[in-house]
């Protein structure tokens, strides 16, 4: 909790924060507010300001790489990865596949870096799709051909997010976008980004599976650790051990990385949760995109709500309990709730 500012002392301001979780999830999702925003104001509270974050997007203080707003200056722990795509040694069979993919659609990416040099900043919409190969999903991708050749080009560094319009992006060459710092050496920026990674979360796995963008595991950072009654390699950021805990009530985002990795979750905390947003009405328990609640240093509810902007509501559907609040818990979860809906500009309707 304390890794994660959201203990009682509560950052100093958007940076302070950015630089410690090392990353926000650029998610869209609006039931409530978009992810980066409802992540900032779980710790900084009403003084979170959402136009200091497009400005610092703006200004490239912050930048968005692969959808994830990381400061400026930490793509340099990333450059080395992009002029080694799609990966060093023994290439995968997936990466192989994506790799000749993109050769095989090699004209329509110098057509998109063409368009862009004369034009850009533009939205996907407006860029060719020249695409020789069409890209091939069972999935909501398939024939989008431009988005994921983007992906990919974001991957090799060669376009940037540069905004966005509405709730899409902008895009342009990266040389635009990117600060000329000089490029970290691959292993060296590993072992940077899996400390940072580690002084983040403050407990992590040593080894876990792969995952897109961002690992949820962090090497031979830290010192190793046994979780009592969990199975596996942890690894701790001694910095954080040994000192008094104050905690607070705070409602955080599905996506908040307090909860992303949904099985460490499971194991450190024993939360029952999931993000119900593509399940039916009907199956849902806890509400299309029920905010967890902690308390202290527990996972303790859920608050099923949705932002009516139209209507000028914040409405309250149900605050699921799984222990039992006492009054003190009671009036602290309410005081966050009233804090969110002042903060969202909406009367609250419970």
């Amino acid at each position: 909790m304390r890794a994660q500012l959201l203990d009682g002392a509560r950052p100093a301001g958007l940076f302070d924060v950015v630089r410690q979780l090392t990353l926000l999830q650029n998610d869209q999702t609006a039931a409530i507010a978009p992810n980066a925003d409802l992540v900032l104001w779980s710790r900084l509270g009403s003084s979170c300001q959402p136009a200091e974050l497009e400005d610092a997007l703006a200004g490239q203080t912050l930048l968005d790489l692969q959808g994830m707003i990381r400061p400026s200056e930490d793509l340099a722990l990333y450059r080395a990865d992009m002029a080694d795509w799609p990966g060093r040694g023994e290439l995968r069979g997936w990466q192989e596949y994506i790799r000749d993919w993109v050769e095989a659609n090699k004209a329509c990416r110098l057509d998109i870096l063409e368009r862009l040099r004369a034009d850009g900043p533009l939205p996907a919409r407006e860029l060719p799709d020249t695409c020789a190969v069409p890209w091939t999903s069972t999935g909501w991708t398939n024939s989008r051909n431009v988005s994921k050749l983007l992906e990919y080009m974001v991957q090799r560094g060669e376009v940037a997010a540069a905004g966005r319009q509405g709730r899409g992006r902008l895009w342009d060459l990266a040389e635009r976008i990117y600060p000329d710092d000089p490029v970290v050496p691959a292993d060296k920026a590993l072992r940077v980004r899996n400390e940072r990674r580690l002084r983040a979360l403050g407990i992590a796995r040593a080894q876990g599976p792969e995952c897109p963008v961002e690992p949820l595991n962090v090497g031979e950072a830290g010192q190793p650790a046994v979780v009592e009654g969990v199975r596996g390699t942890w690894r701790v950021d001694p910095a954080l051990l040994g000192q008094p805990f104050p905690g607070r009530a705070a409602l955080v985002s599905p996506l908040d990385r307090l909860v992303y990795d949904r099985k460490r979750m499971t194991e450190l905390f024993e939360f029952d949760y999931q993000l119900e947003m593509y399940k039916p009405a009907a199956k849902r328990r806890w509400g299309y995109f029920a905010l967890p609640i902690l308390y202290g240093d527990r996972l303790v509810g859920k608050l099923d709500a949705t932002a009516d902007r139209n209507g000028g509501v914040f409405q309250v559907h149900a605050v699921h309990q799984d222990v039992p609040f006492t009054q003190t818990m009671t009036s602290a979860i309410d005081r966050e709730i009233k804090d969110l809906a002042r903060w969202l500009r909406l009367r609250l309707a419970r």
